[in-house]
């Protein structure tokens, strides 16, 4: 149960993988409160529990959570570590594309095994833009929400982010902002922040702690 009086309820963000269940895992032991991934504040409903687990603002996660959360937890491990394991648990929920498919699929999670074909493709079609992804999530919380391009990391606009926010939805040559822009348009642009990151939806999106979970699960430095 959760008790009835007010939290700084915290966001528990980073890249897709395992290292912010990790984290979300001892938060819960250590309080005894427990958390929840954004994806059910999205579609099940909101609740009072202090711990949001969450992607965002990568394609894979969702802010599912409205207004409810005040700061901000960053999660970083190994971009080498993390990708591969990313890719690991698209596979054991068969690379599932809406949060019915993934959630029905959760009990394979950590048990399937790897097809060597589908992760070389997906590998050879995705490692470099998941490269750029991983540092765009990065930037993100460190600079407090501002929209950057995941290609290049330079300022971009509002309508351009929300289209690098659902890449399967438009083609790469649509995502790339210099490919469209850069002869018709070399005005600078001004520097815009993510609406959610608006002092009346969250105190503060810039990151509070910053948890190397390379660290943390390692035997000897994460007791």
């Amino acid at each position: 149960d959760i008790p009835d009086v007010d939290f700084g309820n915290t966001i528990v963000v980073g890249y897709p993988g395992a290292d912010k269940r990790t984290v979300l895992r001892q938060m819960e032991a250590m309080t005894q409160l427990s958390g929840r991934d954004a994806w059910d504040f999205e579609f099940l409903g909101m609740t009072r529990q202090p711990y949001i687990k969450t992607n965002y603002p990568h394609h894979e996660g969702v802010w599912g959570w409205q207004e409810h959360a005040d700061q901000v937890l960053l999660v970083v491990r190994n971009i080498r570590t993390t990708i591969d394991e990313y890719h690991d648990i698209l596979s054991d929920i068969d690379y599932a594309k809406t949060w019915w498919e993934a959630t029905m699929r959760i009990p394979r999670l950590y048990k399937g095994e790897v097809n060597e074909d589908f992760y070389a493709r997906w590998r050879d079609e995705r490692t470099m833009d998941e490269i750029g992804w991983y540092g765009w999530l990065i930037d993100y919380w460190m600079e407090g929400g501002i929209l950057r391009d995941y290609f290049d990391h330079k300022i971009t606009t509002a309508e351009h982010w929300r289209k690098l926010r659902t890449p399967e939805t438009f083609t790469y040559g649509e995502l790339q902002w210099d490919v469209n822009n850069c002869e018709t348009n070399t005005t600078i642009l001004p520097i815009v922040y993510d609406e959610v990151c608006d002092p009346a939806v969250t105190a503060d999106c810039k990151a509070k702690v910053i948890i190397s979970a390379d660290r943390l699960m390692d035997p000897a430095t994460g007791r």
